[in-house]
């Protein structure tokens, strides 16, 4: 009795780590027998949830309860990947019914779970969060680049700079070992956190030559107006353009401060709009052209 006491206890225990559920393998190794396990069920207090996967005490789980489920589904090497993945590391909405689960062995079809078999998942493509195995964070966003679009990659990306958890020098050293359609989409994604605001040596450049190319009044570059250093700047229209980028617009600080700016450069009777340094990348000669337009208006207001 006292043994059996000792046995509930560990049970408990463990379903509190593993968010509720335990494997017929994990009961096993607990001390429990095969009646032991059959009455527990017919007791409700074992809840078939997979195959040989119960929940304990009762059915209902949480979404990291369903997670760990489907991971003891297969045992010791089991990850959660793809979109459940960027769920579980805070870079993806829950997605579909289904628990997605990367196997690195042969495994039978489970309803309920998308299963994804390799040959090999490596140690440093591996993971642990919340207690659940998952892919590591370049793992999962090198998935998802491959099996989902190119919008909910870029924003799975743009979420895991905003959390703190895009390193990119990780993420570089598994796209040099892999290929396929995945690579080249997440590279697309991450393009944008590579490339400095406004750089002198290019960015600059392809503006002023965009400008030039429509005939455009060359600005002042990277002047100061009312107390506001202004990346591009018409003097005569009181018209400035400045440039986002991600380096130095993407923390609260500077999103605050652009505010501000932009309520002084108001104050001082000065127009101004916002464009992003991988607009000028992609299309500078799009970008000078509305700045045309608005130079027009501009002047029109101003009656010059």
């Amino acid at each position: 009795m006292r043994e059996e006491m000792r046995s509930h206890g560990r049970l408990a225990e463990m379903a509190r780590r593993q968010h509720g559920v335990v494997s017929f393998r994990q009961l096993r190794e607990l001390g429990f027998s095969k009646g032991h396990i059959q009455r527990s069920r017919e007791a409700r207090r074992l809840h078939p949830i997979h195959r040989g996967v119960y929940a304990v005490g009762h059915p209902y789980l949480s979404p990291r309860g369903h997670l760990m489920a489907a991971v003891l589904v297969f045992g010791k090497g089991a990850v959660v990947s793809h979109r459940s993945a960027a769920w579980l590391w805070g870079i993806g909405p829950l997605g579909p019914r289904a628990v997605e689960v990367t196997v690195a062995a042969r495994g039978n079809r489970r309803q309920g779970l998308r299963v994804h078999r390799v040959w090999a998942l490596p140690d440093r493509e591996r993971a642990s969060r919340d207690g659940i195995p998952v892919t590591s964070l370049p793992r999962t966003l090198l998935d998802l680049a491959g099996t989902s679009s190119a919008t909910l990659t870029e924003r799975a990306v743009e979420r895991a700079k905003r959390r703190g958890l895009l390193d990119l020098p990780s993420i570089d050293a598994l796209l040099s070992e892999r290929g396929g359609f995945g690579r080249e989409r997440l590279q697309e994604a991450l393009r944008l956190y590579r490339q400095p605001v406004f750089e002198r040596a290019r960015s600059e450049l392809l503006f002023l030559d965009a400008i030039k190319a429509k005939g455009l009044p060359a600005p002042s570059i990277n002047t100061f107006v009312a107390g506001c250093e202004i990346d591009a700047y018409w003097e005569r229209e009181r018209f400035a353009v400045e440039v986002d980028g991600w380096e130095t617009h993407g923390t609260r600080v500077a999103f605050e401060d652009d505010r501000l700016r932009q309520e002084d450069l108001k104050l001082a009777g000065i127009d101004s709009i916002r464009v992003t340094a991988r607009r000028i990348e992609r299309e500078a000669d799009a970008v000078a052209t509305r700045i045309g337009l608005l130079l027009v208006r501009r002047r029109r207001e101003l009656r010059l």
